[in-house]
């Protein structure tokens, strides 16, 4: 018998009825589904020390369960003492059952650790049901040990949906138990 992730099993069986009864689908493919989650952490001080880019690496390796990739910068800026093609930071795409997992880890885990926690701001979304969530401590996850963490950064988590329209993009991702602050 092989896994699923306990987030996978509930959409399949509540979210999209629940959904499809709410928006009046009249397929189950049209139900809106999460294609990806991509993390994005930037590294300012990066620049003077490249030491900080590898831990970020490793850090988002740890949280996600997925090797990071590098981001480099794509032009220069003298202010900044940036020049093209320097690490500036580190990013991972989570897809399948991965993401699945992660959502789950950061909505159960992660989010409530959050200092003064209220909810997550809806303001987030883009227009096309995709959401943007920013985090501004690494700490909250439980698999960050913060004796051995350098500098305490953030990151940007953005859920890409299926969706057509913020308002399925927030009933989705409520279904899922991300905690929306109410206006």
């Amino acid at each position: 018998m092989s896994y699923t992730p306990r987030l996978k099993t509930q959409y399949k069986e509540e979210i999209v009825s629940s959904l499809k009864e709410k928006f009046a689908y009249t397929s189950v493919m049209q139900v809106p589904k999460i294609q990806k989650i991509c993390l994005n952490q930037g590294v300012g001080d990066a620049v003077s020390d490249k030491r900080l880019v590898d831990s970020a690496i490793e850090e988002m390796t740890l949280i996600t369960g997925q090797k990071a990739n590098i981001t480099y910068s794509k032009k220069d800026i003298s202010n900044f003492k940036l020049r093209k093609g320097m690490p500036i930071g580190a990013r991972v795409t989570l897809r399948g059952d991965q993401m699945y997992e992660f959502l789950d880890r950061l909505v159960a885990v992660a989010l409530p650790r959050t200092r003064d926690f209220r909810g997550i701001e809806p303001k987030g979304f883009d227009g096309r049901g995709n959401y943007t969530l920013g985090i501004k401590e690494q700490i909250i996850f439980p698999e960050i040990d913060i004796d051995k963490i350098k500098t305490v950064s953030g990151m940007d988590i953005t859920i890409v949906t299926s969706a057509q329209s913020d308002e399925e993009g927030k009933a989705l991702l409520t279904e899922f138990g991300l905690p929306f602050k109410k206006n």
